[in-house]
């Protein structure tokens, strides 16, 4: 009976899978033949998918854009492995309690969870003050309303595979813009707001202004929105001119060689070190018990 539920549903996962494929061809072909009409034509001539900057903007990426951006990733993957490990997590592998407040009790997964938190709190907030500090901010922050048509059109060119061409190191296209707008400074204070609403550390004479139930009903699809960010970024940057991406954020040059492939692989590494680290209670616990009392749990 198990081997026949597992063939079922294993046969309708596959048949989904082919559904969608070709619904998205359908989507592929159907918007190519749409940009082919002559006001379609018109429209991405018009708008190319790359919204004007303002005069004198400085081209390139700053080396603290490059540093932060390593950091917020780093401290990203650690907030999504931990972060899952305490919402699925059936049993706790230990205890962190404040020497301050006893009654402030928290697993050692959720405790990682709230301290890598803070530290990729810290990381945003330098990020944004250099930000404007620097006058990078520009590159982030749409100030022109072309930024709406530009942004269409360059999610049209994304769907019909002929991906808009753009240089980061001068100008981001519309969409990169307004992806990285609304995580720096939409996802990003939202993830902030409703974890610490969910932790312990949250003032409980303010649960009638913001209710447990609505931050949990926002935290887990911010995480998703991350993630799926994530992927979608991570795809784009190895698919469209690998090593000069890769140049421009790493290695601070607008170039096309190995060093900033390098530098990623050495960050990526880390992080594959950091995802499988915090999996450890007995590593977890040594770093716990300098800022509050730690009980390992018997498994």
């Amino acid at each position: 009976m198990r081997r026949k539920t597992t063939w079922v549903r294993g046969s309708a996962l596959l048949l989904l899978t082919a559904a969608l494929g070709v619904v998205g061809w359908c989507v592929i072909f159907g918007v190519r033949a749409v940009l082919s009409t002559d006001v379609l034509e018109a429209f991405l001539a018009a708008y190319p998918g790359e919204a004007p900057l303002p005069e004198g903007t400085a081209e390139g990426i700053p080396a603290f854009v490059s540093w932060t951006h390593f950091l917020n990733a780093f401290f990203l993957v650690l907030i999504i492995r931990s972060g899952l490990r305490y919402r699925f997590e059936k049993r706790a592998g230990g205890l962190w309690t404040s020497r301050r407040v006893k009654k402030r009790r928290m697993s050692l997964a959720l405790w990682t969870h709230i301290g890598v938190d803070l530290l990729w709190l810290a990381n945003g907030i330098v990020f944004v003050v250099l930000l404007f500090a620097s006058g990078h901010w520009v590159r982030v922050v749409p100030t022109t309303w072309e930024i709406v048509p530009n942004a269409i059109s360059a999610g049209l060119q994304y769907v019909s595979l002929d991906w808009p061409t753009h240089h980061s190191w001068v100008n981001y296209n519309a969409l990169q813009q307004l992806s990285y707008f609304a995580i720096v400074f939409l996802a990003a204070p939202v993830a902030a707001l409703t974890g610490w609403r969910l932790s312990t550390f949250w003032p409980t004479t303010l649960n009638r202004f913001f209710p447990g139930s609505a931050a949990k009903a926002l935290h887990w699809p911010t995480m998703l929105f991350f993630v799926a960010f994530v992927v979608v970024h991570v795809f784009l940057v190895l698919t469209t001119g690998a090593l000069r991406n890769l140049d421009a954020m790493y290695a601070g040059r607008d170039s096309a060689t190995w060093v900033g492939f390098w530098v990623f692989a050495a960050s990526a590494l880390a992080m594959v070190v950091g995802w499988f680290a915090v999996r450890r209670d007995d590593w977890i616990s040594r770093l716990a018990k300098l800022f509050g009392d730690v009980r390992m749990m018997k498994r």
